[in-house]
């Protein structure tokens, strides 16, 4: 009888490790999510100040203007998978910016759009590292989910796989200005 208990406390207190382990990386994965989050609500507050920079030096670029103005509120409004799309697009029309100040010498040399450039560059480096990092926490979760004997406690649980950040196909294209 003895035993019996002892097999039933060591298998019980099995998943139960296995059960903390698997909520350890979720929330590990959501805390991850948020460094990405605050790395983006970075980028959204210096959005607009690059745009009214580059703004009064290329007023005729309204279109590339604009379309960066597009891209972020709709990666302000985005949520779940919908996000990493939409920051993607966000990533893709900030290039747009950048490859337009190169054909604008007086923009180039303009203290302000240099200070907001390194910062948005900075920002958009940390954005890369959280996401780097995200992945690496999802992937961390979702093999722990794949494995056996923890998969039937995941499924036990209700612990599912998450998704990774993945970059689209249009991200990997350099931006091209035409006049």
């Amino acid at each position: 009888m003895w035993v019996t208990i002892a097999v039933i406390a060591v298998v019980l207190l099995y998943f139960v490790m296995v059960y903390n382990g698997l909520v350890s990386r979720r929330n590990q994965v959501r805390e991850a999510w948020s460094t990405i989050d605050t790395q983006l609500k970075r980028r959204y507050d210096l959005i607009p100040n690059l745009i009214e920079t580059v703004r009064g030096a290329a007023k005729h670029e309204r279109e590339t203007l604009q379309s960066v103005v597009a891209a972020r509120d709709a990666a302000m409004k985005a949520n779940g998978p919908s996000k990493a799309d939409a920051e993607n697009h966000l990533s893709e029309t900030l290039k747009s910016i950048f490859a337009l100040s190169e054909n604008y010498p007086t923009l180039q040399a303009n203290e302000n759009f240099l200070e907001l450039q390194r910062e948005l560059t900075d920002t958009e480096t940390k954005i890369q590292a959280a996401r780097q990092f995200y992945n690496n926490v999802v992937m961390g979760l979702n093999t722990q989910i794949e494995q056996f004997p923890s998969n039937i406690v995941a499924r036990m649980f209700n612990i599912t796989q998450e998704k990774m950040f993945e970059m689209d196909e249009a991200e990997k294209v350099a931006p091209k200005v035409k006049f």
